[in-house]
């Protein structure tokens, strides 16, 4: 008899909270692409103000946290599916179903681009692989716990990698590009794709999520306990490794001449692919905020709890709303139509606006997006068709 798992019949909201608060913040990082007027990158130490840096790590938080989310999601639907089977095959055609909308609708989202002439593997790319990782362990039989250890294994063993390249690969590059180095492959005279987003240690992530998934099974107070020095002992040993610059990121931190810089340098962490100290320091913060929200239910978390419900349903929508609004402004003040198809994502010429405005616009765009996201949320909760799932 196959392995079945026992239901948990009713949303975890801290879950739902915690997912719409990313969801939130992620779509800052967006709005700061299209709009700034910033021609470096916000975390260059030598260049970048407190409140730029800051406005970029934030976001930071997004995609570990949204994807290990996804395995305790996971795991949390298992028990409504009677077999293990069910579950994994759930997760394959899930995970496929990413793929294929992260490399045509999304992708044409973010350039524009007709011709699909560079693909960009990013958030959904790994999201899609992740699950597709975790529907095979469901599949193999593993208990929730030994997938936990297979996800650990990888986010604390994938540092040692750092120093294999992709080019020791020769023709055989392109795997190493997909599981551990970010970089560029030309796939022909026509096609190029950008892995913006290495599997490993992203598959590790939703493994352990998986395994996270578990503690909802636990009592509310007794499960917020645990997250308290769950949370608390990632952040421990995330500073004990990055001050003393041991092991977890290839990049140590250094001393700055002022002293507000180097405490940015201790937390500028290896996003692509994310650093083991950089997954410390996003989940351990965000396993404290889930037992922070284990018992708070008001206006304000119901709000993020609407964008948490129907996160893929908001996050195409806000990509096209991002993109056409940035274009449909820059015409109007004169900028053509060559020059936003050669400056690509980035800023044409003197085109941009500083901060505060890029945070108006992040403001004025999640709110438009609200109510077509509270309008799918209560259609999912009053109907229960197979689709609704995939959305």
């Amino acid at each position: 008899m196959e392995a079945t798992l026992p239901p948990i019949k009713q949303r975890i909201q801290s879950i739902d909270t915690l997912r719409g608060i990313i969801m939130i913040i992620m779509a800052l990082d967006h709005v700061r692409d299209f709009y700034t007027n910033v021609p470096f990158d916000p975390l260059d130490l030598s260049k970048t103000t407190p409140w730029l840096f800051l406005t970029r790590w934030i976001t930071h938080f997004c995609a570990p946290t949204f994807i290990f989310l996804s395995g305790t999601s996971a795991f949390l639907s298992h028990g409504k599916r009677a077999t293990k089977n069910e579950a994994a095959g759930f997760l394959l055609k899930r995970g496929l179903w990413l793929l294929f909308l992260e490399f045509t609708i999304i992708e044409f989202g973010w350039l524009l681009d007709p011709g699909f002439h560079m693909l960009f593997a990013q958030v959904i790319w790994a999201i899609g692989c992740s699950m597709l990782f975790l529907a095979l362990l469901i599949w193999l039989n593993l208990k929730p716990g030994t997938i936990a250890i297979v996800g650990l294994v990888l986010i604390f063993g994938h540092n040692s990698l750092d120093s294999i390249k992709a080019s020791s690969f020769g023709h055989f590059q392109l795997l190493w590009l997909i599981l551990h180095q970010q970089g560029f492959y030309q796939i022909n005279s026509y096609e190029s794709v950008f892995l913006l987003y290495p599997i490993v240690p992203w598959i590790g992530v939703m493994a352990a999520g998986y395994g996270f998934g578990t503690f909802f099974k636990w009592e509310p107070k007794a499960r917020q306990a645990l997250f308290v020095k769950i949370g608390l002992g990632c952040l421990a040993l995330f500073l004990m490794l990055r001050i003393f610059n041991i092991y977890g990121d290839p990049f140590p931190w250094e001393q700055q001449h002022v002293w507000w810089k180097t405490i940015l340098a201790v937390i500028k962490c290896q996003k692509y692919p994310p650093s083991l100290l950089y997954l410390l320091m996003t989940l351990g913060v965000s396993i404290l905020a889930l037992a922070g929200l284990e018992h708070v239910n008001n206006w304000l978390t119901r709000i993020f709890t609407v964008y948490g419900r129907v996160p893929f349903f908001y996050y195409v929508p806000h990509i096209y709303l991002v993109h056409i609004s940035q274009v449909i402004i820059a015409l109007s003040m004169g900028f053509t139509v060559k020059e936003l198809i050669a400056a690509g994502n980035g800023n044409p010429g003197k085109w941009g606006f500083d901060l505060p405005v890029v945070y108006l616009v992040w403001i004025i765009i999640v709110v438009i997006l609200y109510f077509p996201c509270r309008w799918f949320m209560k259609v999912k909760q009053r109907r229960k068709d197979w689709w609704l799932s995939y959305l």
